[in-house]
């Protein structure tokens, strides 16, 4: 006799099936329940819709039961959504059977975009009331995520510019052959089609370089023109700039945001805002790469109270060996208005002057007596003698370069990659997130804050798994 289990699918069930019981009591999606379940949705930000007439619309809770189940099972796609709410037992569970479809989906997305971004914020939260965050050490850093439009269709000044010379010579060939053919016929003659269609491209190329000068770049996407052109890893692409605050203790990302600038020069302060708005204080110390070692956000976080360490750059790292007359090696003498180089000349006040962002004026200070001077040729090579400009944060820079000359400092600076670079590479390798999957700014927003979000739910869901963690609303 043969004892193979297989499918009845004649059988009858004495009792109706109970949809608490389809799935066990470790299943991702009781975690996702319990959440959403946690959450005020009307605070957050969230459209409530109540309607007594027609048909019945899905619940807020539902649609955002499903959107962070996708994410957290890797499916971020609105139809890829619809059909995962058919054979997904995690989302046939949490939607109860009631499958929204693809455009239900994407009419929720846009009309919360916005309030999907605080979902993050909860997310700190939660893990901020389970005592989970740490706040001695925090790391800082971003990473370029190309942008769902293709750079194929960009827009490039050279490019367009050398179309444009083309186009004129085209229509100059044309025009000679206009003339003479008028010469030799007699009549009305008709300016030819090729003619016509090169007026009509030069006229779309025209407007498209004076959009560019109206925005002050060389390149623009018809399509999303709040991407950029940046530097990836092995190439340039059109994308935009993601950025993440992890903490040492946990992991857990404590703030994100995502801006269209093609470098972090400006992005460390108001990264640290974000984490003062999230957590009410920053860490006692936040570690950020040479990326954002601007002077001027340094200056800003030495206004504000808040202790950072970045990597220098690597003249000004080796100044003691390799560069003994680096400008890090002069002092600089307020109450007398003047420098002290290593050998400890006088380098004199010349003149104010602006840098060359115009952002904000430097103190200039020359050296006299260079003419004199053994080590001038290793000083500077500029023939009116050295100058060292002074900037309005100099205090600040003094402390970052005492900072990262103190062998604590530099040993727990190493650290940084150990803390934040995991977060990408979950990000891109676990989660497969290498490309955005909407267009614009604000789109992209949310859809990173989401990323965040899963990247901090997957670890707070192993707490709710050893029961160290209960979500209450």
């Amino acid at each position: 006799m043969n004892r193979e289990i297989d499918a009845d699918f004649n059988q009858a069930l004495m009792f109706p099936p109970v949809v608490e019981q389809w799935i066990g009591d470790d299943h991702p999606a009781r975690f996702v329940r319990d959440l959403v379940d946690s959450l005020d949705l009307e605070a957050l930000g969230f459209y409530v819709r109540a309607s007594e007439v027609g048909r019945p619309n899905y619940s807020v809770r539902l649609l955002l039961r499903v959107w962070l189940y996708g994410y957290f099972s890797g499916v971020r796609s609105t139809r890829k959504l619809e059909r995962a709410c058919l054979n997904d037992m995690g989302l046939i569970w949490l939607t109860g059977m009631n499958a929204p479809d693809h455009n239900t989906l994407w009419r929720f997305w846009l009309v919360n975009k916005k309030a999907l971004r605080n979902i993050f914020k909860q997310s700190v939260k939660i893990a901020l009331n389970a005592d989970l965050v740490g706040f001695v050490v925090h790391a800082l850093d971003g990473t370029k995520i190309m942008a769902r439009s293709s750079k194929e269709g960009i827009w490039n000044r050279h490019n367009l510019e050398k179309a444009l010379n083309k186009i004129d010579e085209s229509i100059k060939e044309i025009m000679s052959q206009v003339e003479t053919a008028q010469r030799k016929e007699q009549g009305e003659y008709r300016l030819p089609e090729e003619l016509k269609d090169s007026l009509k491209r030069k006229e779309v190329i025209q407007a498209s370089i004076i959009k560019l000068d109206e925005i002050e770049r060389n390149h623009f996407h018809p399509s999303e023109p709040e991407a950029r052109m940046m530097k990836n890893t092995r190439s340039i692409e059109l994308s935009y700039n993601a950025q993440a605050v992890a903490d040492q203790k946990s992991g857990m990302i404590v703030a994100q945001d995502v801006v269209s600038d093609e470098t972090d020069m400006d992005q460390l302060v108001p990264m640290l805002d974000r984490v003062q708005e999230n957590l009410g204080k920053v860490s006692q110390e936040t570690l950020a790469d040479g990326g954002y070692n601007s002077t001027i956000q340094l200056g800003l976080a030495e206004q504000r109270g808040y202790e950072v360490l970045t990597n220098g750059r690597k003249k000004e790292l080796t100044a003691d060996v390799e560069w003994p007359y680096h400008s890090s090696r002069f002092i600089y003498d307020q109450q007398r208005n003047c420098c002290v180089c290593p050998e400890g000349n006088i380098l004199t006040y010349e003149r104010t002057k602006a840098t060359k962002s115009l952002r904000y004026q430097v103190k200039a200070y020359r050296c006299k007596s260079f003419r004199n001077c053994v080590f001038r040729e290793r000083c500077t090579k500029d023939p009116r003698g050295r100058m060292v400009e002074i900037t309005p944060y100099h205090t600040a820079i003094i402390r970052q370069r005492e900072k990262r000359r103190d062998p604590n400092k530099i040993k727990l600076l190493k650290a940084r990659k150990v803390i934040v670079e995991p977060v990408f590479a979950w990000i891109k390798e676990r989660l497969d997130f290498r490309r955005w999957t909407l267009c614009g700014l604000e789109n992209v927003k949310a859809q990173w804050a989401l990323i965040c979000s899963t990247i901090n739910f997957k670890k707070l869901y192993q707490y709710w798994l050893d029961q160290r963690l209960i979500l209450t609303k």
